[in-house]
């Protein structure tokens, strides 16, 4: 496991001077992932705000070889590059002596949407490569439109809190529950406040040959109408009320990874984004107590499985 320290001298792959927002989860998670293994490293991107903040021609973020080819297939592309440098290792026509690592970057509309097919194809296939979800909760790169990963009563462009909708109607997809169900060797969820835990999943994830998946909420200012200096703050609130449990699943067995000694009532999360600001009016109450029952009968859905085989 890297100190700090030793996180802080290794090599910058990915470069200061992008376009991605102030505040913005995607730039630390990204670059501690890049950071958590000393093999060489491919990577692919879906189409999101990732790569529209880092490749704006003819400038790039990049300094690993990098590829971006269409929103809903990034696990495919990775999935490709992986396959074709297997097949020229057999064929002796690339060196042996330190593995390629593969990884695919993809925001949760390019994951838990648009790519979720490519993701199970990949998953299902058994290709050697970890896939890190930045998790926003919304398509934020496109004008901040609901996501299955959005939070139940967020407000966004397609799920307007007014007269009509108090904000989305609908729960989060569990993600990372429909990746287990895959039986791959290593998934789990993870906070880019807590920077030890994100690097200690990254350096397992890319230590095991086969698939593994990272899901990392992604603070967006501009989509939760938060503050950009309170991002890791946020963040971390998340994780402290249980509603982004950090847990890992590492050959079918369940590990929770952090356990707040006073588990936070998700209010403390909402007030800090203006996307739920309406929930707090009085005739609304009743949303906050349905999404805290929610989030209670999952924290304890994942106790229960804790040290568990899933």
């Amino acid at each position: 496991m890297a100190t700090l320290k030793e996180l802080s001298e290794k090599k910058e792959l990915f470069s200061g001077g992008h376009r991605l927002c102030s505040g913005c989860g995607i730039p630390p998670i990204v670059r501690l992932v890049l950071r958590s293994t000393d093999n060489p490293i491919v990577v692919s991107t879906a189409t999101g705000c990732l790569e529209v903040g880092t490749s704006i021609y003819p400038y790039t973020s990049w300094r690993t070889p990098w590829i971006h080819s269409a929103f809903e297939n990034t696990a495919a592309t990775i999935s490709g590059i992986e396959t074709a440098y297997r097949a020229l290792k057999k064929r002796k026509r690339l060196p042996v002596d330190k593995d390629i690592k593969f990884v695919a970057f993809g925001g949760d509309g390019g994951t838990y949407d648009i790519g979720l097919q490519a993701l199970s194809g990949a998953l299902e296939r058994g290709h050697s490569f970890l896939y890190v979800c930045y998790d926003n909760g919304a398509y934020m790169n496109t004008g901040i439109q609901r996501s299955s990963s959005t939070p139940f009563g967020a407000n966004t462009t397609t799920s307007p809190a007014g007269d009509m909708i108090p904000g989305k109607q609908e729960f989060r997809k569990d993600l990372t529950k429909i990746v287990i169900a895959h039986n791959v060797p290593y998934a789990a969820q993870a906070s880019p406040h807590n920077w030890k835990d994100l690097n200690n999943k990254a350096q397992k994830a890319l230590a095991i040959n086969g698939p593994t998946f990272l899901n990392v909420i992604s603070p967006c200012p501009l989509g939760w109408y938060s503050k950009p200096e309170e991002s890791i703050e946020t963040a971390k609130i998340a994780v402290e009320t249980c509603f982004w449990p950090l847990y890992e699943v590492e050959n079918g067995i369940l590990k929770i990874n952090y356990k707040p000694k006073e588990k936070k009532p998700i209010e403390d999360w909402l007030k800090m984004q203006g996307r739920f600001k309406h929930i707090f009016k009085p005739e609304n109450k009743w949303m906050i107590e349905k999404f805290q029952e929610r989030i209670d009968k999952e924290w304890e859905r994942l106790l229960a499985l804790d040290g568990k085989q899933v």
